[in-house]
Order: C-alpha cells, then sequence, then structure tokens
C-alpha cells in the first residue's frame, strides 16, 4: 500500500486518503515538492495522470490512481473497507451520499462565503434545504447508531466527516446544526479519533455564519492572479448556462487560499483569563481528590471552593430516549470531554449514567471559574451543552451540598429511581 500522494494543501479530498492510511498504517508520502498548477501541468505527471488532477497517486512499484475514493479504499484495511459483503455495500452507499448528496450543496452554500465563487441568493439557499435534507438522513441513522456502518469507524465515516468539514467549520452554526444533535455528536467523536487528528490539527466549529463579502471574492481573485483553480477529483452538478473550460480549471477545489487568509486570524489562548481569578485552586483539589476518599476529599472541596468567584451547575443530558446500549452512552460522555480538552485547567465535573441498557440517563455536577455558563465563552466548547439542560446551583443550600456528595462519590440513583451505574470524572 505505500506510494505518493501528490495534493494541495488542506485538501478535503486528500484527508480521506491520508485518514485512512492512518488507521490501516499504510506508508502514504505526501510529495514535497508538488506545486499546483505548475507541477501537474508538466508533461512528465500527465504522461502518469492524463487529466491533471490532483489528489493522485503512485505506488511503489509504479502504477498510477486518481479519485481520491478509489486512493482511500487502495490504501484502507479491512475494517475501513466493511467487514462483510452487507457492510461493504453500506460504506460505498454513504459514499456516493457523500459525493451526490451533500457535496454539491456544502460547495454551493460554502465557496460563496469564502470568496471562491460569486454569490447567488438562489443556489445559496437551495443549497440549505439541501443540505438541510441530507443532515436529517444522517441524523435518522446516528440516533440508533455511533458509526455509520457497525461498530467501528470505515470509510463511510471517513468520507461523509471530511465532506462534511468545511460546512462545520463556515456555515454550521449553532442554531443550524441544533436539529441535527446526533450528527453533530458524530461529527465530533470522528475529529476527536487520534488517527483523524493527525491529518486534521486546526479545525474549529463555525460559532457564526460567516456573512457574504464581495470584497473576498474580488481578493481571492487577485491572490490567485489570473491563475487558474485547482481540478477536483470530481466536478460539482452541471449549473445552467456554465461557460465550458478544461478539467484543470474547474473552480470546485481551491478553498486553500482563501482559508489560509481565515486560519490567520488571531484566537484567544484561554477564554478564562477574562474572569476574576479567585482563591479556588483546582489543580490543588484535583490532586486531593484524586488520592484521597470522598469522606476527605469532599469537605476538602467545601473548605476551599470560592463561591464569589467560581459556580456549580448540574447538567442533565434532554434527550434520553436516544440513549440505548451503555458503552455508547458512555462515549457520549467521553467525546464531550475530549473536546472540552482545553476548559480542564479551570473545570472539574463528574458526570454520571443512571440505568441500564434502553433505559438510562446521563447528568453531572460541573464546577468552574465565573459566575455565567462556561461553555459560551468560547466557539470550541459549544459542541455538546446545548443537548444538557443547565442549572446553576446555590453553594450555601443543603440540597447542592447532598448533590456534590452524590455525583463526586458515585452513589445514589437519579430523580426516577435507576441505579448508578457508572461515572466519569472531568478533571
Amino acid at each position: 500500500m505505500a506510494g505518493t500522494l501528490y495534493t494541495y494543501p488542506e485538501n478535503f479530498r486528500a484527508y480521506k486518503v491520508l485518514i485512512a492510511a492512518q488507521y490501516s498504517g499504510a506508508a502514504v508520502k505526501e510529495a514535497s515538492e508538488f506545486v499546483f498548477g505548475e507541477t501537474n501541468r508538466s508533461d512528465a505527471f500527465l504522461a502518469k495522470f492524463p487529466l491533471g488532477k490532483v489528489p493522485a497517486f503512485e505506488t511503489k512499484d509504479g502504477k498510477y490512481l486518481t479519485e481520491s475514493n478509489a486512493i482511500a479504499y487502495y490504501v484502507a484495511n479491512e475494517q475501513l473497507r466493511g467487514t462483510s459483503d452487507f457492510y461493504r455495500a453500506e460504506v460505498q452507499s454513504f459514499v456516493s451520499f457523500a459525493d451526490n448528496e451533500l457535496l454539491p450543496a456544502v460547495q454551493s452554500w460554502v465557496f460563496p462565503v469564502i470568496g471562491i465563487v460569486p454569490y447567488n441568493k438562489n443556489n445559496v439557499e437551495r443549497a440549505k434545504e439541501d443540505l438541510r435534507r441530507g443532515l436529517a438522513v444522517l441524523n435518522a441513522r446516528l440516533l440508533k447508531q455511533t458509526f455509520l456502518v457497525g461498530e467501528r469507524v470505515t470509510l463511510a465515516d471517513v468520507v461523509v466527516f471530511t465532506t462534511l468539514l468545511h460546512a462545520y467549520e463556515h456555515v454550521l452554526d449553532p442554531s443550524f446544526r441544533a436539529p441535527f444533535s446526533a450528527v453533530t455528536r458524530w461529527f465530533s467523536t470522528i475529529q476527536n479519533q487520534p488517527q483523524v487528528k493527525a491529518v486534521v490539527k486546526a479545525f474549529t466549529l463555525c460559532a457564526k455564519i460567516a456573512q457574504v463579502d464581495p470584497k473576498k471574492y474580488a481578493e481571492f481573485q487577485a491572490k490567485l492572479g489570473g491563475g487558474s483553480a485547482p481540478a477536483a477529483d470530481k466536478p460539482e452538478k452541471k449549473k445552467e448556462k456554465k461557460e465550458k473550460k478544461p478539467a484543470a480549471e474547474e473552480p470546485a477545489e481551491q478553498p486553500d487560499a482563501a482559508e489560509e487568509l481565515l486560519a490567520a486570524e488571531p484566537k484567544q489562548n484561554d477564554p478564562f483569563e477574562t474572569l476574576p481569578k479567585g482563591t479556588f485552586n483546582f489543580d490543588d483539589f484535583k490532586r486531593f481528590y484524586s488520592n484521597e476518599e470522598e469522606a476527605k476529599s469532599i469537605p476538602y472541596f467545601w473548605t476551599k471552593f470560592d463561591p464569589a468567584n467560581y459556580s456549580i451547575w448540574y447538567g442533565e443530558y434532554k434527550y434520553p430516549e436516544e440513549l440505548t446500549k451503555v458503552f455508547m452512552s458512555c462515549n457520549l460522555i467521553t467525546g464531550m470531554f475530549q473536546r472540552l480538552d482545553k476548559m480542564r485547567k479551570q473545570s472539574f465535573a463528574s458526570v454520571c449514567l443512571f440505568g441500564e441498557d434502553n433505559n438510562s440517563t446521563i447528568s453531572g455536577i460541573w464546577v468552574w471559574r465565573g459566575q455565567d455558563l462556561a461553555f459560551k465563552l468560547s466557539p470550541d466548547w459549544q459542541v455538546d451543552y446545548e443537548v444538557y439542560d443547565w442549572k446553576k446551583l446555590d453553594p450555601a443550600s443543603e440540597e447542592t451540598k447532598k448533590l456534590v456528595a452524590q455525583y463526586f462519590s458515585w452513589t445514589g440513583a437519579d430523580k426516577d429511581g435507576r441505579k448508578f451505574n457508572q461515572g466519569k470524572i472531568f478533571k
């Protein structure tokens, strides 16, 4: 499976191949001297890949492949391709769904707002509705299972994830994605897989829909210097009265320059730094909690807690009817913790699952710096919080002290009598 991948930086189609290689262990290297618009128009390149499109793949023994889905399939392993005839067919079904149903809608909405193509209101509105329909199909599927096919990641997940990447980055803000919570949880689960993070290294979920700015299109064209855009390995759906262009000049594949400009915007390092510091030391409490029994660590918490600058919250998952297998419910908790990794320094939580398969709830006690809902401090922290009901607790009340004792010690039952099953600590 070893070979060389020709592509330009941050090509979502190439991500399919690189992620598949991470899972399979295939020795895939990117061509370090590849320059789009030059290398792919050279006689040597065209002799191997006559269409001049990327991504393109050259095997170690001198064979050539084009089309990102085909290359990803070649470098994948059996698990990614599907472990049975039916699973393999399902994988191919989702690959086609991504290319034919999701991708045209994503590109028709995203490309105008990031300045790659001119804005056309009718096209964008139609794309929004098309994408809603596609996400609804995925959501219905993912309400019942963690991954799209079977019990583990397959090429179905990889291809659909990379196809939706630009949408989740630029236009799918919290309000648009709210009806599709199962899709967003799945997307974030895939995003946080080590094999995916090794490839998609800088990604932030959209907090606000990017607005159309005609200047962006003019600036993008100027940045290209009048040159042609990269060729896609599969063109968009045909549009009426579209001028014919050579395959290597299709506009569907040059988000990289515009995205580089967007990525250059400064990012806040620690959103908690804007809040008063107070006296409660999370590191000190976390060490004590980890090393001592709850009979000591819970009183220690109340001795050290600073109610003027820190707050205690109760969070309860809104959709218990979605919770089926206990292990899948625990994956929801773990996935949320992973996505909130940068919150750990100034927060602590004990989240518990009560009940059993097909009859369970998720709830927890959270402590963080500040008096307001901490998730609103950063777009990066807003993936999961909307699927929970949040209630600020009074640290002076006996009810709060009982809840803290229950959740910190993993005991008792939920409000409907379901017994404690297992818990996870965010620290």
